[in-house]
């Protein structure tokens, strides 16, 4: 091999280094604000084997905690939420999730069925630069693009985050290579407290039905549950705003039944779960804290174990003991939540992620 070939293939090796270190130190972290961009990536360091998938938005990640869901029912599960996810990228979520583990349910929040068209690119950023790369990526990417987004700028987001520059904080440098959990299984914890003014009332809509491209995907998720043999419930998440509009709910509950799948509006049921929007939201009622997820998920746990079969395996003493863990770092930031609330009478921080496990 001739001097300069060797000189040119170290050039080339040096470059390539050089580029991939630039890209991982200027992009986004998520660790100190915004922290669902960091959900989606979450998971794939995660055991893999969970009896129920939950598929949605904020009405997801906000309002069920998994770790509630194991400690209630002896039920392991995952949420795979991201902000504004969009119904296109709720099913390549889950077409990439059957190639991981194939779970017994998966619960859909029907809220993104409003969006019909890609709608952001900052939000597109916080579901898909955490995917990994395969065929399940590159549909969800081609997909959600908004009018001026590049594919090009997904495969190497350098060319869109070269800007940055100016914004590097030390977080940039201490997770360029790798991150601690914020969220417990795709939960995202929020002890605190900012109770709902007022209830809104929806203003009336030019037109209440859904759109051709959001049903398209509906149907693709429920067929890709349907043949791999996987129970699909459709739920309208406990929030009071985005307002959700009987015709649309009349939509989901013929799409339901049409389609022989179970459909749960949990608005209709909000007093009965125990919810109450004095205690139970941190921002007014669009997402539930805490206190607020806890009482979803023990009402829909029992749902769970008593109208879908799930049953507890909290007597497998491998994944107790996984479980077991996981339920100690949620315990520990709910302890360390209410303390920061109690001392400052607000949450400073989301949490110290250098105590995560």
């Amino acid at each position: 091999m001739s001097k300069k070939i060797i000189t040119n293939t170290i050039a080339i090796i040096i470059f390539v280094f050089i580029f991939f270190f630039l890209q991982r130190l200027l992009m986004p972290k998520y660790m100190s604000e915004i922290f669902e961009g960091n959900l989606i990536e979450e998971y794939y360091k995660s055991n893999k084997d969970h009896d129920v998938i939950f598929l949605g938005d904020c009405e997801v990640f906000s309002n069920i905690s998994p770790a509630s869901l194991w400690e209630e029912e002896g039920i392991t599960s995952y949420i795979r939420g991201s902000a504004q996810q969009l119904i296109w990228q709720s099913y390549y979520l889950l077409e990439e999730t059957l190639k991981y583990e194939k779970p017994q349910v998966v619960v859909f929040n029907v809220l993104a069925m409003k969006y019909n068209e890609p709608q952001n690119e900052a939000y597109n950023r916080m579901t898909l630069d955490g995917m990994r790369w395969s065929k399940s990526k590159i549909g969800a990417i081609k997909a959600s693009m908004t009018e001026g987004e590049h594919f090009i700028e997904y495969v190497f987001p350098i060319l869109r985050y070269h800007s940055r520059w100016s914004e590097l904080t030390g977080e940039d440098f201490r997770y360029m290579f790798g991150k601690k959990p914020l969220s417990h299984n795709g939960y995202l914890m929020r002890a605190d407290i900012k109770p709902v003014a007022k209830i809104p009332e929806g203003r009336p809509l030019p037109d209440y039905q859904f759109g051709e491209n959001s049903y398209y995907y509906l149907d693709k998720i429920t067929r890709l549950c349907k043949d791999n043999d996987i129970e699909l419930i459709l739920i309208k998440s406990p929030s009071v705003y985005p307002y959700w509009y009987e015709e649309w709910d009349k939509q989901m509950i013929d799409y339901a039944k049409e389609n022989d799948i179970s459909y749960i509006n949990f608005l209709e049921v909000v007093d009965e779960i125990g919810i109450d929007y004095e205690k139970d939201t941190f921002d007014g009622g669009l997402h539930l804290n805490l206190s607020g997820a806890e009482k979803f998920t023990k009402y829909f746990g029992e749902i769970l174990t008593n109208d879908f079969g799930l049953q507890s395996r909290k007597d497998d003493p491998v994944l107790a003991s996984v479980w077991n863990e996981k339920l100690e770092y949620y315990n520990w930031m709910k302890k360390d939540q209410m303390a920061e609330i109690a001392e400052y009478g607000k949450l400073i921080s989301y949490g110290a992620p250098a105590q995560a496990q």
